[in-house]
């Protein structure tokens, strides 16, 4: 078992309702009630029974609701006790952030993060991946999220997004190559690329998928033209280039352009919360555990 699961378990508990619950934790209520059904898988008894107006614990719930509420709070004391060796931060968090980020994964962090430590403002840039390991090695940022993860002993990492990558393309196309369409149907049009130098392992990973299905990758993107992703809606709707995008792209699309999947899925983009090593900083923590269970429990993944 895992101590999100038994918060989980508690909060539906408590709350008496599955729907409620899921507002109070900041995440969906299909995920919530994976999550419960997952520990019931585990345990091999049932927890709750399921009404029109609510849940009812069983004769087992009861059980492991007063064993989860000791787990919780022993665990609570523990974090109490060495607080004293950490510290909360410096009033600031100074958050990287990358574009195209899922919609609903900063919102359910940062209201996570402001219950915890109300003392605690974020501030954000956006930058890309490089520009953030070196902002984050320079002092500059607290936390960053990017599309590669960063090598070295002086930066601990988390993944907290995987996105099955769609693509972009003018309606007419999109039509006319169906959905989901396959890589290799691209032939012939023009990838609307970012700059190699903005997230290098990234980069190279989708050349060699595009490669792979004998797709021309084309010139690199001088390092100095900066991905604008507003410019993807022109170059699509021109009918020569195509885009790659992730399925929720925080972005409206005109009538003109489709968002498609691609067969397969065989391009999958991460993103990593990055953070120094020797950070102790305890706000800090408490938002990369918000972003690492967004994830868990079934946004982002």
């Amino acid at each position: 078992m895992e101590l999100r699961e038994l918060r989980a378990f508690v909060a539906v508990v408590e709350a008496g309702a599955m729907s409620k619950a899921a507002r109070q934790l900041h995440v969906s209520q299909p995920a919530l009630s994976q999550t419960i059904t997952a520990l019931e898988r585990r345990l091999g008894v049932p927890l709750l029974v399921r009404t029109s107006t609510g849940v009812r614990v069983t004769d087992a719930g009861t059980t492991l609701l007063g064993e989860a509420r000791a787990v919780l709070a022993r665990h609570d004391q523990a974090l109490a006790a060495m607080a004293r060796h950490t510290t909360t931060g410096g009033g600031v968090l100074r958050v990287g952030v990358p574009l195209e980020l899922p919609p609903d994964l900063l919102p359910s962090a940062l209201a996570r993060l402001s219950a915890a430590f109300p003392d605690t403002r974020v501030q954000a840039r956006h930058l890309s991946s490089v520009a953030q390991v070196a902002a984050l090695r320079a002092d500059e940022l607290d936390v960053g999220l990017v599309r590669e993860r960063p090598p070295g002993p002086d930066l601990d990492a988390a993944l907290v997004v995987t996105e099955d990558v769609g693509v972009l393309l003018a309606a007419d196309l999109a039509e006319k190559l169906g959905s989901p369409v396959r890589l290799e149907d691209l032939a012939g049009l023009e990838w609307f690329a970012f700059p190699r130098a903005g997230s290098p392992a990234w980069y190279d990973e989708l050349a060699a998928i595009l490669r792979s299905h004998g797709l021309d990758v084309g010139p690199e993107v001088p390092e100095e033209q900066r991905l604008i992703v507003e410019l993807k809606i022109p170059a699509v709707n021109a009918g020569g280039a195509y885009a790659f995008a992730p399925p929720e792209w925080p972005y409206p699309l005109p009538d003109t352009v489709r968002w498609v999947p691609l067969a397969g899925n065989p391009i999958i983009r991460r993103t990593w919360a990055v953070w120094l090593a020797a950070s102790h900083r305890r706000d800090l923590a408490e938002f990369v555990a918000a972003l690492e269970d967004h994830r868990r429990n079934g946004s982002g993944v």
